[in-house]
């Protein structure tokens, strides 16, 4: 499995040959001015929910990528349908097999409101795993006893991406207790630095991860990790 940043909380991931790009709000992030939408080869996009700086390019990726299927909840689905756009709903608790692995929808604390007002549905995030490897992607959330549950009903995780910058998400300090939670030691951080109420302190958010015995991991954009 191999995982690319490409700023604030968008994600390619591959695994199995596939390619699974998260959350795609790269054309609004003037720190993300170095990837090209328009090149970007895809095979899935997963969206945790509906506000803007994670559906932006949504439409513009699936354009260039027609066989590509979107993946989100039944709400969300429904309104890309409206636009033309077919996909794969699902909902929280709800897992499937994709030709890539096992996608499972779980809960998450946030809001979900679309870019024109429509109702997102509920947040949540995507446990994604295979015979090999299983990673968790929270979305956007505040920490929540919910997380318990991951490590009790799904393989154990290899990694966990987690939201650190804090206000409209929890912080690094949260997101080191949510490791706790999920049973994941190994956290590659999200959804930070992009506007100014959720810049962090990148080397006190590391060093506090390491007084827990922990480790995270904040990949520059384009860079990636493998798994």
């Amino acid at each position: 499995m191999k995982i690319t940043y490409l700023g604030h909380a968008t994600l390619l991931v591959e695994i199995n040959n596939k390619k699974i790009l998260f959350d795609p709000f790269i054309t609004g992030n003037e720190l993300a001015s170095d990837i090209d939408v328009e090149t970007l080869k895809v095979d899935y996009v997963f969206v945790t929910h509906g506000h803007q700086d994670h559906v932006l390019d949504v439409e513009a990726i699936l354009k260039n990528n027609p066989d590509a299927t979107l993946v989100s909840n039944f709400e969300i689905i429904s309104w890309f349908g409206e636009k033309g756009i077919q996909g794969h709903p699902m909902n929280h608790g709800g897992k499937y097999s994709f030709d890539f692995g096992t996608a499972k929808y779980v809960n998450a604390i946030h809001s979900s409101v679309l870019p024109d007002g429509s109702n997102g549905g509920n947040p949540g995030g995507f446990v994604i795993y295979d015979e090999s490897n299983c990673i968790y992607i929270a979305g956007d959330t505040a920490l929540t006893k919910d997380m318990e549950l991951i490590p009790l009903t799904c393989p154990k995780l290899d990694i966990a991406v987690l939201p650190i910058g804090d206000n409209f998400t929890m912080g690094y300090e949260d997101a080191a207790i949510a490791s706790d939670f999920v049973g994941c030691d190994q956290v590659l951080g999200y959804h930070y630095d992009t506007f100014p109420p959720i810049k962090i302190d990148k080397t006190t958010a590391v060093e506090h991860f390491e007084s827990k015995g922990k480790k995270l991991l904040l990949p520059g954009i384009g860079e990636s990790i493998n798994i």
